[in-house]
């Protein structure tokens, strides 16, 4: 007789059903295991929406947690009784919230931006000319596969963006050499992986079963594939993933500070710069929504309000 699988086996299995990224399921396995230790290793079945309380409340006073983190651990809590142990909560009252910091976002100058590419190289170079070219975010850019540029049309498909949302962006015309160069090289790589009896790159929710050769098709390699092969943590399966997020943050992170920025720049701050130059290159907002992929036009906003405030709208009563 086959062990009964454990709470946390329990809970992979069931965000592996619904199809989250592999960063939610670890982000809440690592909630739902500190929920447990916190509360004294008790089982959830014996806990409820007061234990619940506790813990996000002493998230949010004495663990610091943004707003942001301790809603994640509450995504994860109500995820664990809701898909997994089937109880259904009652509304949580009393949770004390971390506060949510109202921020303007990051923008740079056109020249600040050239900047910093300048001081990038290689394939960290062609993924930054991306992001603020093409307005993607820091995923989208990594988990981009050779099927979804579109040279023809000068497009770029977003799949599975943020809220597993496809969307076109614009292919920046002076990337096409680029991209070419670095599909060649991939292509290299992958001939070589198959060589070696590899070459099977992983394939979202059920399409490798439905497809059993699309893993090994060039099409759907990545176009920025990492150096070595890995294991896949899911699947147990030796495979090539794509190159690391870290290391396109640690190449922006030093070129931000050997370029002289003063200003807090990450990757993200070039896909705010993208929509901002690109109103300031008199873009209608409703276009610059569709390319950045919000659902909301009120999220787009906030770029116009960047252009209307400090030195764009306002003239100070010293000048």
């Amino acid at each position: 007789m086959r062990d009964k699988p454990s709470l946390l086996d329990q809970v992979r299995h069931s965000i592996r059903l619904k199809h989250y990224s592999i960063r939610t399921e670890q982000a809440y396995v690592q909630f739902i295991k500190r929920f447990i230790l916190f509360h004294r290793k008790r089982h959830p079945l014996e806990m409820g929406a007061e234990e619940i309380r506790q813990y996000l409340s002493y998230l949010a006073n004495v663990g610091q947690v943004s707003a942001s983190t301790q809603n994640q651990a509450l995504s994860a809590l109500l995820f664990l009784y809701r898909e997994v142990l089937n109880v259904d909560l009652p509304y949580i009252e009393g949770i004390e919230r971390a506060k949510r910091p109202v921020r303007v976002p990051v923008v740079l100058t056109r020249e600040e931006c050239n900047k910093i590419l300048s001081h990038l190289g290689g394939i960290h170079k062609l993924m930054a000319d991306l992001l603020y070219g093409a307005g993607l975010r820091l995923m989208e850019a990594v988990r981009l596969r050779v099927k979804d540029i579109d040279f023809g049309y000068k497009q770029i498909i977003v799949r599975d963006g943020k809220g597993e949302k496809d969307r076109r962006t614009v292919l920046p015309v002076s990337l096409i050499g680029p991209l070419e160069h670095q599909l060649v090289r991939s292509k290299l790589l992958h001939q070589e992986d198959l060589q070696s009896g590899y070459g099977r790159v992983y394939l979202p929710y059920a399409l490798e079963r439905k497809y059993p050769n699309a893993a090994s098709e060039w099409a759907w390699q990545w176009v920025f594939p990492a150096n070595n092969l890995s294991i896949d943590p899911r699947s147990s399966q030796t495979r090539r993933h794509h190159a690391s997020e870290d290391m396109l943050q640690a190449a922006v992170k030093r070129a931000v500070r050997q370029a002289g920025i003063a200003q807090r720049a990450s990757c993200h701050t070039f896909r705010h710069s993208f929509a901002t130059h690109m109103l300031e290159n008199g873009y209608d907002i409703r276009t610059v929504q569709e390319l950045l992929g919000h659902s909301n036009v009120k999220t787009t906003q906030i770029y116009t309000h960047v252009l209307n405030r400090g030195g764009h709208g306002v003239k100070s009563p010293l000048d």
